[in-house]
């Protein structure tokens, strides 16, 4: 009877899962999208994803040997870091510069904030919109079976007819991993079996964006389903809004949240200069997740009211 008695401090209650758990299934969630790439741009997109994820995993061992922290390379946020922004990138770009963008969305974002759960936005997209900035002919290059041409959204934009099959299935210029809707609902419909992630902000943030296209871009259907299958809408919704880091804990927070994401990247693709606007719309709405929770706490069971 005695070894039923275990006196040990709280939690009393534990969970098997931990971040390194959950870290691994978004990289096993992401092996779909990354082996449409490959395939359909060849190895330099291999290429891109193993050198960024390497450079992601490096930069964070450096840092904190370097100042004599713990090493966390292990936990696998490094290299989910790398394997978002490897996605995010064209299948024929350079390899420094996504070597570049993994050492700015770590060192940068990431360590020099406080490590892991300390980042107050996505260093994947903080990294991807960095080269953007800095990169910008590269980053915005794309080509498909040795062809360059612009991407759906980019056609949507200039008022050309698109394909939205071809978009659904892949066969589009594009980055390497947003390319697929199919493999990327794959590897979504995995982390919500998973429960690794919740359905609130994708399901928020997908609808909100068709809505907002359908009111202020055309009235048709095939219209919006192309500005949901094109760009990286889909990887954005289920990948990176979804991050335990950046996004609102509270359930009601998660939906504005979601609503938030969607607002911005439709007034980005519809009114801004740029097709595509994913990426800011994240990095955006992540620095207002500490507002979004404060309205959106709920209100503690039995709290007690002002004094007179």
């Amino acid at each position: 009877m005695s070894k039923l008695l275990n006196v040990s401090s709280s939690p009393h209650v534990r969970d098997t899962v931990t971040t390194k758990s959950i870290m691994y299934d978004v990289l096993i969630a992401m092996l779909p999208a990354a082996a449409f790439g490959v395939f359909q741009f060849g190895i330099h997109a291999l290429l891109v994803i193993v050198i960024t994820m390497a450079a992601c995993a490096l930069s964070e061992y450096v840092y904190e040997y370097a100042l004599k922290k713990p090493i966390t390379i292990m936990d696998g946020s490094a290299l989910v870091t790398g394997m978002i922004l490897a996605l995010n990138m064209p299948a024929d770009i350079p390899l420094w510069i996504p070597v570049l963008g993994g050492i700015f969305a770590i060192i940068v974002v990431k360590q020099l904030y406080g490590g892991l759960g300390q980042n107050f936005m996505n260093p994947a997209l903080a990294g991807r919109c960095f080269l953007l900035i800095s990169f910008a002919g590269k980053m915005s290059s794309f080509t498909l079976d040795g062809w360059s041409g612009a991407t759906p959204l980019a056609q949507l934009k200039s008022g050309q007819a698109v394909d939205v099959a071809a978009m659904f299935v892949g066969r589009i210029p594009g980055t390497i991993g947003e390319v697929s809707v199919i493999a990327l609902l794959i590897g979504a419909a995995y982390m919500v079996v998973k429960k690794v992630i919740s359905l609130r902000i994708p399901v928020a943030y997908i609808l909100t964006t068709a809505i907002f296209v359908f009111i202020f871009g055309q009235q048709d259907l095939g219209f919006v389903v192309a500005h949901i299958c094109g760009g990286g809408l889909i990887f954005g919704a289920f990948f990176m809004a979804t991050d335990y880091v950046t996004s609102p804990i509270t359930p009601n927070g998660q939906i504005v949240f979601g609503v938030l994401l969607g607002i911005l990247t439709g007034l980005f693709r519809l009114f801004g200069g740029s097709a595509e606007g994913v990426s800011y719309a994240i990095i955006i709405s992540n620095m207002l997740v500490p507002l979004i929770e404060k309205f959106t706490l709920p209100t503690a069971f039995g709290k007690e009211g002002k004094k007179s």
